[in-house]
C-alpha cells in the first residue's frame, strides 16, 4: 500500500478524472477494451466480452482501496462523457503512469492533459522525485504524450513488456521520466 493517496477527484481546463467503477464497463468495452486499434500496445488482451471489462473494473475498485494503484476515469467535464483512463502507480519515491484512450478521441490532447494533471500532484508531493512512463517503441503516439508532458527520453528498455496483441515474446519499450533535481526542494 502506498502512503501517498492522490486525489480521488482531479479537474483540469476540459478533463474530470474520478475513480474507475463497474458501471463503467459498456465504455470500457464499447469505447477501447474492444477495439484492436486501441488494444495493440496495451498489456491486457483486447477485451471479447463485456465481463472482461466488469473483471477489469473490479480490480480498478479494489486498487484504489487497497491504495496499490489508483485508476481514473477520464471524463470531458462539459458533458460527463467518457474519453479513456489513466492510472497511476506510487512505488516509494517513484510515480508511473499508464493510460489509454478511445480512438475516436486521439489527437484532441486529451492523453497530454490528463497526464500532466498527474505530473503536477506527484511532482508537488515532497516525497516523490520520479515521474515516470514508458510505451512501445513502435508507439509513437504515447512516446509525444510523455514528452508533451515534460518528460525526457532515458533510454530503451530491452524486452520490457509484452504486448499480448502484437507478440507473445516481451518487446521493447521507451522509457521516458521527470525528475526533482537534487536542491529542487
Amino acid at each position: 500500500m502506498s502512503a501517498l493517496r492522490p486525489p480521488e477527484m482531479l479537474e483540469t481546463v476540459r478533463l474530470r478524472l474520478r475513480p474507475a467503477a463497474v458501471a463503467d464497463a459498456p465504455f470500457v468495452f464499447n469505447g477501447y477494451g474492444s477495439d484492436p486499434d486501441v488494444a495493440r500496445y496495451m498489456m491486457w488482451p483486447r477485451q471479447s466480452r463485456i465481463e472482461d471489462a466488469v473483471g477489469f473494473l473490479q480490480r480498478c475498485e479494489a486498487v484504489w482501496q487497497a491504495g496499490t494503484s489508483f485508476p481514473w476515469l477520464v471524463e470531458r467535464r462539459q458533458d460527463g462523457e467518457p474519453l479513456g483512463m489513466i492510472e497511476m502507480r506510487i512505488d516509494g519515491f517513484k510515480a508511473n503512469i499508464g493510460y489509454v484512450f478511445a480512438r475516436s478521441y486521439w489527437g484532441n490532447g486529451y492523453a497530454t492533459e490528463a497526464a500532466t494533471a498527474l505530473r503536477d500532484w506527484a511532482l508537488a508531493q515532497p516525497a516523490i522525485y520520479r515521474f515516470w512512463a514508458y510505451c512501445d517503441t513502435d508507439n509513437a503516439a504515447s512516446a509525444r504524450v510523455m514528452e508533451k508532458v515534460g518528460m525526457k527520453k532515458e533510454g530503451v528498455l530491452r524486452r520490457w513488456v509484452i504486448h499480448p496483441n502484437v507478440s507473445a515474446a516481451p518487446r521493447d519499450a521507451l522509457c521516458y521520466a521527470i525528475v526533482k533535481e537534487a536542491g529542487a526542494l
